[in-house]
């Protein structure tokens, strides 16, 4: 090698090695580039990335003479391909100046996701995931232990820039805020990186996620432990998540419990043997491998002329047994990225230099076209890892959640707790194994780290004013409204038959109310409707069975008949109240209610008109009986329930009773009650009842001093007077009743009045008949008072 340059540190170094050990075992594969040796040119730009751009214009212009393996080439430089940078801004230096070339530039550790664009990169490829993927992985992860306010660190370049925007544009869809995004370069000065210090100290999130480049962690990582930072959850980025370097120098603890995305373990069968199978002394024309010795094992090969006496190396030196950062293997899913960017620009070329047994030697080499080939290569290496690019130029991403757990012996175990796979289904992409995870400060918890907690159920969240989206207060749904998950920002009102739980996080069926047969007040109403239909039925049979004795003849026995059958079907009107409202019980409650009272009301007019008729023809020159004998008192009866027959009709021809839903008189119950239909209607039937009462009542009035034994028109006074007592005041209580009790009141006024109609004008009459028979005569009826 011509000119070489100091490599700055081990990593470089062992991917030198990676390199070299892959381009060897090519060379010794006679299936791949048969008869072609693969050579190589080694440059350290020392981070720079001036160096990057001056090194690379100096390969493509063919400037340098070529090394191989095994020999030194004397014709010019052709180079098809150039394998590196492992950072992301001298790779897109480097890309921007030779893409016009159409040299493959293959990076094993650029994840900037700004390479991905074709039109910019032209020619670049990568083996390491892009950043996009990445970025968006560290968001879902966030996502998943349910972190919604964290801070952010990134390093000051492309790859911390670009990756922490696609991670917040990510974190931004999934709910996540952040607190603070700051950026950090390891050359900053101190009060730069002292305000940084101060920002995350006067932070109220847990959580932590640094884009950092390897280099700048460990520059951080010092600043952290003088500050003694510890308590934090960390979320690393593949950079350095993990890095035994990083994990040894950790000696205050800062980073234990970090969780983060790695590169998934790799192992190249005989690469370790041969980056440790070192020999310089046997190579002392090669300045590169004696240099790295010497710095690894403190020793001179040749005594130099400086009067500073040094140990001389042996030529001895193993490396076996030997536990230091060159000997330490963690970092073989880089080498094998380089491996198989290697092997990627082997097959491609032995694709355009059309190899079978051997390969065309006169075929023109161009860049574009072995560019062309590299794109569309798909190959497995020897351990089974399947290799091909995008139309990006990326491969396909994958990666392992690493864990950082405490040891007792040594820093620091990476302990893989999960997987990530872009290439499965959204909901299949991340598998975590959280019971595996140790947590910052040794904790099994999941650290919580939230602006403000979830809203609970019942409650919508008011964001914070000033502030962001995850932070807010949680205020009570409005009445009838309901947020049916924690976190909600909006509350529903439910549906007009549903009601919320105690809770308000769920609407549920309202309970329907009607005055049901099952429940006390509908039973005892039923009992009490039975009770007086039989009561009814009893008094009948009585005067059936005294019909011809000289009190039931004298009280108009046809009337009485009629009166009691009247009686009947009020109170078995009053069981069609009772019960689910339906289409034809609404119809048929108040109509039949209706008439029936009419008709009642009507034997009572008609017994009242005949007692003042009886009283006035007996007076001198009277005959009136003869116009109110036993056809007109049919016809009197028959003409008045007509005309509630003829309202009733009217009512149920223009807007008839419906069964309805009332949601509105109380609020948490549906009242299942029967509309009107017609207010006039009602009010109608119910008028003409009391117009029939007052008339029925005046008529007992003035019949009530009668002097005659038979004259029953006391009772009926007092029958009437209980009759409108009960409905006067049914009224306002029918009004102010709520749901089932209004049409409990109904059927009590019902009820009440037919019971004061029959116990006042029947029972009296009954007990003469049954208890004291002696005074059914007719002489009795007649009695003993002036002659009229």
């Amino acid at each position: 090698m011509e000119k070489p340059l100091r490599l700055q540190c081990t990593r470089e170094f062992q991917l030198v090695q990676a390199m070299l050990f892959t381009i060897e075992e090519i060379n010794n594969r006679s299936d791949i580039l048969p008869g072609i040796s693969l050579g190589y040119i080694i440059y350290d730009t020392c981070g720079s990335i001036a160096r990057s751009v001056k090194v690379s214009l100096a390969l493509v212009n063919g400037n340098e003479n070529v090394s191989a393996t095994s020999e030194t080439c004397t014709r010019a430089a052709q180079v098809q391909a150039i394998m590196g940078e492992a950072s992301s801004s001298p790779s897109m230096a480097i890309a921007t100046v030779i893409g016009p070339f159409n040299v493959p530039l293959i990076s094993q550790f650029a994840t900037c996701a700004c390479l991905s664009d074709k039109s910019k990169y032209p020619s670049f490829l990568r083996t390491i995931p892009s950043d996009y993927y990445q970025s968006r992985a560290l968001a879902q992860l966030v996502k998943h232990f349910g972190w919604t306010w964290v801070g952010a660190v990134r390093t000051n370049d492309d790859y911390g820039n670009n990756g922490m925007a696609a991670f917040t544009e990510t974190a931004a869809q999934l709910g996540i805020c952040l607190e603070y995004s700051l950026a950090f370069f390891r050359t900053d000065p101190w009060d730069k990186t002292q305000k940084i210090i101060e920002i995350i100290k006067s932070s109220t999130s847990r959580v932590i996620i640094a884009f950092l480049s390897q280099a700048d962690m460990d520059v951080f990582l010092h600043v952290l432990s003088s500050h003694n930072m510890t308590g934090y959850q960390w979320v690393g980025s593949e950079a350095w998540i993990f890095d035994f370097q990083s994990a040894s120098r950790d000696n205050n603890h800062i980073l234990d419990g970090a969780i983060g995305l790695s590169i998934p373990k790799a192992n190249v069968s005989g690469l370790k043997e041969f980056i440790l199978n070192v020999k310089p002394l046997y190579m002392t024309n090669n300045d590169l491998f004696i240099e790295f010795w010497e710095a690894l094992f403190d020793c001179k090969v040749k005594q130099s002329n400086s009067d500073e006496i040094q140990r001389l190396c042996t030529g001895h030196e193993n490396l076996t047994g030997v536990e230091n950062s060159f000997t330490d293997m963690s970092l073989m899913p880089m080498f094998n990225n380089m491996y198989k960017g290697v092997y990627a620009v082997a097959h491609a070329l032995h694709n355009v230099l059309s190899c079978n047994n051997t390969c065309n030697n006169k075929t023109l080499l161009d860049p574009l076209l072995i560019l062309q080939n590299i794109k569309r290569i798909h190959f497995k290496t020897k351990e089974g890892d399947e290799v091909y690019f995008n139309e990006n130029g990326d491969p396909a991403a994958k990666y392992e959640i690493i864990n950082w757990q405490p040891k007792e012996n040594g820093p620091v175990d990476f302990v893989t707790v999960g997987f990530y796979d872009a290439s499965l289904p959204a909901d299949k992409q991340m598998n975590v194994q959280q019971k595996s995870i140790i947590w910052a400060r040794n904790s099994a918890q999941v650290p919580v780290s939230v602006c403000s907690e979830k809203c609970p159920p019942g409650t919508r969240k008011v964001l914070q004013k000033g502030k962001p989206m995850c932070c807010f207060d949680c205020i009570s749904c409005a009445e009838g409204e309901i947020s049916n998950s924690s976190d909600s920002v909006t509350c529903v009102r439910c549906p007009i038959e549903f009601w919320p739980n105690r809770r308000r996080d769920a609407c549920i069926q309202k309970e329907a109310e009607f005055l049901s047969h099952q429940e006390m007040m509908g039973a005892l109403l039923t009992v009490a409707s039975v009770v007086g239909t039989c009561m009814t039925v009893v008094v009948a049979l009585i005067f059936v069975r005294y019909q011809k004795t000289p009190l039931v003849k004298a009280n108009n026995s046809e009337l009485s008949f009629l009166l009691l059958f009247s009686l009947t079907l009020c109170f078995l009107c009053s069981l069609t109240f009772i019960g689910e409202p339906s289409e034809w019980s609404c119809m048929l409650r108040h109509t039949a209610f209706g008439i029936t009272f009419v008709l009642c009301i009507s034997c009572v007019l008609g017994k009242t008109m005949v007692v003042l008729m009886a009283f006035n023809a007996t007076l001198p020159g009277r005959n009136v009986m003869k116009w109110f004998g036993p056809t007109q008192q049919r016809l009197v009866v028959l003409g008045f329930t007509l005309i509630q027959v003829l309202i009733c009709i009217l009512w149920l021809t223009i807007s008839p009773p419906f069964p309805s839903r009332n949601f509105k008189e109380i609020k948490d119950k549906i009242i299942l009650e029967c509309a009107l239909g017609s207010a006039t209607g009602f009010w109608a039937v119910l008028g003409y009842i009391g117009l029939l009462a007052t008339l029925c009542f005046i008529c007992a009035f003035l019949a009530r001093k009668l002097p005659d034994n038979f004259n029953e028109a006391k009772f009926i006074t007092f029958s009437m007077l209980i009759f409108c007592a009960v409905w006067i005041t049914f009224i306002p209580a029918y009004v102010s009743s709520p749901g089932k009790f209004s049409v409990a009141v109904e059927i009590f006024a019902i009820l009440a009045s037919s019971f004061g109609l029959l116990i006042c004008i029947f029972i009296p009459k009954c007990y003469i008949m049954l208890i004291k028979p002696e005074k059914n005569t007719k002489r009795n009826m007649i009695g003993t008072g002036p002659s009229k």
